[in-house]
């Protein structure tokens, strides 16, 4: 039997796709924080619920963004016990798990605090809600250019540009709620608001929680199906039978599979197909077809009893 793999990245290095715009997140993450701590002061001083929602969003943002940054500095620490054989490249995922769970948390927050207001009249001062949310609006839009680049490749990049996405909306919902305060003089258009965004929020949580738990449930990667590579191997010539087939996300960037492909003996009067071959060949396949650079491929000839001694 013969084996191979073929690599695309390096344990120790920043071959993830988070630690290529690490930069984007120290500029976010220096911007949101200055920013949650002007709003957080204006939005108890003015007594603007939308406002203090939008500031409990941002403080979610300040802990997912220095999550986010962490997990990057830890994804690309070099491993000192040789017990991750995969490095710490997981952390970036866990991180995004933070931020689900820290959006979530923010949106009941203010579901309970708006529940608290049925009934009162709270002096809600328009004009400082109306300054800081177009300064927040400014900020995020920053925030949005600066992480967008970065939001299609990483799973952790993503998770910071969908709650900066959310507080964009936020701001824009702050502005919106300062202008009906201010024209109407209906203080409820404050609460209104505050739980639209919550409610934005927690629908924008959850479905970047169902993407953390496919990589930690060691799913197929998004857009790709097993059946697809099993077949895609099985046609390589010398290969007769495909099993044992695993593709998961490592992270971010990160796709890996393994597989054992079968051999027949060659047909009288026939030239074989070596492994080395038929395992360039694979990984070639794995490479180029489905984006999977690191690829962990067994061959073994008909008949073999290898894997039939392994139990489970």
């Amino acid at each position: 039997m013969s084996h191979g793999h073929g690599h695309g990245h390096g344990h120790g290095g920043g071959g993830s796709a988070a630690g290529a715009h690490r930069w984007r997140l120290q500029l976010t993450f220096g911007l949101v924080a200055t920013f949650f701590v002007v709003e957080l002061v204006v939005g108890l001083t003015s007594q603007s619920l939308a406002l203090i929602s939008d500031a409990g969003h941002m403080a979610a943002d300040v802990v997912a963004l220095g999550a986010a940054l962490v997990a990057t500095r830890i994804a690309t620490r070099t491993d000192t016990t040789g017990r991750r054989t995969f490095g710490s490249y997981r952390a970036e995922v866990f991180a995004s798990g933070l931020a689900v769970l820290l959006m979530l948390g923010v949106s009941v927050y203010i579901c309970i605090e708006a529940i608290g207001r049925i009934g009162g009249e709270p002096e809600v001062a328009s004009g400082p809600m109306l300054l800081v949310g177009a300064l927040g609006l400014v900020i995020n839009l920053i925030s949005i250019v600066l992480l967008r680049a970065g939001a299609d490749e990483s799973l952790n990049i993503k998770g910071a540009y969908l709650e900066v996405l959310a507080d964009t909306l936020g701001s824009v919902g702050v502005i919106a709620a300062a202008i009906l305060v201010r024209s109407t003089g209906q203080v409820w258009w404050d609460t209104v608001v505050a739980l639209a965004i919550a409610m934005f929020v927690a629908v924008r949580a959850v479905m970047l929680g169902r993407e953390v738990l496919a990589v930690l449930g060691q799913h197929a990667p998004a857009g790709m199906h097993p059946d697809e590579a099993e077949e895609a191997l099985s046609q390589i010539p010398g290969v007769v039978e495909v099993h044992d087939l695993h593709v998961w996300t490592l992270t971010s960037g990160m796709n890996v599979a393994t597989a054992h492909l079968v051999t027949a003996d060659a047909s009288p009067g026939e030239p074989s197909t070596d492994s080395a071959t038929i395992l360039s060949a694979a990984t070639a396949v794995m490479r180029e077809r489905f984006g999977i650079e690191h690829a962990t491929l067994q061959v073994e000839p008909a008949g073999s009893s290898a894997c039939a001694q392994t139990s489970w």
